[in-house]
């Protein structure tokens, strides 16, 4: 994705959020960049603590369609968190992950901290941890695996059980910082 896409993308989250506090509506871009169906979330960090992060493991809607859902849903409607205060607007930090598709992964050995994320999906729930998790917690493999058991609601080996399936995805990462 092209530099300009990515300001594009970061803008328009943030337009969102304020948006909410002026019940003002946006406008989707019909860029045709824009207009990709992929996989993609919004986190939001304040101070360096995560804020907020909620998005699509696949593309149901555009990229411009899911960050204006996403961007709104990581402020207003992550349970994990209160919803953002108007006065939290100028220290937040908008990051998007756009994701590549889901690889079904066999073997746990090929799974690359850094590059991966991992989903995980099985009978009794499933999670979700985007690449940069493992990077910014210092995590290894087994670690990563068992997070991402944790993420699901999960018994840390519950990626073993059968019936359970691991998957494997990158993620284009860019946040506003890249662009001040």
């Amino acid at each position: 994705m092209d530099t300009v896409s990515k300001k594009k993308l970061l803008k328009l989250a943030r337009e969102t959020i304020e948006a909410r506090f002026v019940r003002r509506q946006v406008q989707i871009p019909q860029d045709p960049e824009l207009q990709q169906r992929r996989g993609l979330f919004v986190s939001l960090h304040t101070d360096g603590e995560l804020r907020g992060c909620i998005g699509y493991i696949r593309g149901f809607k555009s990229l411009a369609a899911s960050v204006v859902e996403m961007a709104e849903a990581a402020a207003f409607h992550d349970g994990r968190f209160l919803p953002l205060r108007a006065e939290e607007l100028d220290d937040l930090e908008i990051e998007i992950s756009v994701l590549s598709e889901m690889e079904a992964l066999t073997n746990p050995e090929d799974i690359q901290i850094g590059r991966d994320g991992l989903f995980l999906q099985h009978p009794h729930g499933s999670g979700l941890l985007l690449p940069q998790v493992p990077v910014e917690w210092h995590w290894d493999r087994p670690t990563f695996l068992r997070q991402i058991c944790r993420k699901a609601g999960l018994p840390d080996k519950a990626w073993q059980d059968k019936g359970a399936q691991l998957f494997r995805f990158s993620a284009e990462v860019f946040r506003d910082s890249d662009f001040s």
